[in-house]
């Protein structure tokens, strides 16, 4: 297939186009700048210049295309309003370019905010509806258009995505807990958080749209529950730094912006999607990763 990609050179998204091309597929991402694009060259992929705010990139890289990932975010925490606008406008766009035509798309979403007291499962509709809501509500956008001729799917993925070279909230834990000299967790650490390889998760992409049916709602979660004070023991351990309870409410004080989610419980069931997909996780556990030094 020919697939356009954004979020193409992103952590998760330049772990989707190997794996993409490494499956015979052909790759377009997009790409805001020219490092980005140089990356996307060498590995063998087309580039179209833009980003989520460049609408007319976004639709001719859609509508060139015989299916559509997309896993890029502006995640601007300064106007989260602003960043939510751009994720309704882009993903709005990519579904009127496909609609009537059959073709695939897969959107990214996270698993926060689904559910409370119990891991969130696949058949956990989205509270996030309308334009003013996260991402734009564009989860259930992108659902509904099931209805319109599209095959779209929705892959929301674990709060971790781990491996060596990690950027996101494992790699801000890790360089809190350098900060601070000691590796914390938010009250008890009973809370507990689902977590994936990242090389799973890019397999799970692909496996998604070769073969989910319209309307999938899917889980790139390999460990239903992982309990945040494990998490810190491991950096702890790794570090060689003492393991301490921070209070709810200095949270976000200690760990910066990742704060503010350490303290939730995010767990989640992937048992669906592995049923649907044939899905077997592979990669190492989070705790393993951790301690084994990719984060270190």
């Amino acid at each position: 297939m020919r697939i356009f990609v954004t979020g193409a050179t992103g952590w998760i998204g330049s772990a989707v186009v190997d794996e993409l091309l490494g499956a015979g597929h052909e790759v377009t991402g997009l790409a805001r700048s020219d490092t980005s694009a140089a990356k996307l060259e060498r590995k063998g992929a087309r580039v179209r210049r833009g980003d989520l705010d460049d609408l007319g990139a976004v639709r001719a890289g859609t509508a060139e295309a015989e299916a559509v990932v997309h896993l890029a975010n502006k995640h601007d925490w300064a106007d989260p309003a602003a960043t939510n606008r751009a994720e309704r406008g882009a993903v709005a766009t990519m579904l009127e370019a496909l609609t009537g035509s059959g073709r695939p798309i897969l959107v990214a979403n996270g698993l926060s905010g689904l559910v409370r007291g119990r891991p969130a499962t696949e058949a956990d509709p989205s509270p996030e509806v309308g334009p003013e809501s996260d991402r734009g509500g564009s989860e259930n956008l992108t659902l509904d258009h099931a209805e319109h001729g599209v095959r779209s799917m929705v892959v929301r993925f674990a709060p971790s995505v781990h491996g060596t070279g990690d950027w996101g909230f494992v790699s801000l834990l890790t360089a809190a807990a350098r900060r601070r000299g000691v590796s914390a967790y938010v009250g008890e650490g009973a809370n507990a958080w689902s977590a994936v390889h990242r090389s799973d998760a890019a397999r799970l992409v692909r496996l998604a749209l070769e073969r989910a049916p319209a309307g999938s709602r899917l889980h790139a979660v390999a460990e239903e529950a992982v309990s945040t004070r494990r998490i810190a023991e491991a950096v702890g351990s790794t570090l060689g730094l003492p393991v301490v309870s921070i209070a709810p409410e200095s949270a976000e004080e200690h760990f910066g912006i990742v704060g503010g989610f350490f303290g939730m419980d995010m767990s989640a069931s992937g048992a669906r999607t592995r049923d649907l997909l044939s899905w077997t996780p592979t990669g190492p556990a989070l705790l393993q990763d951790i301690r084994s030094g990719a984060y270190a």
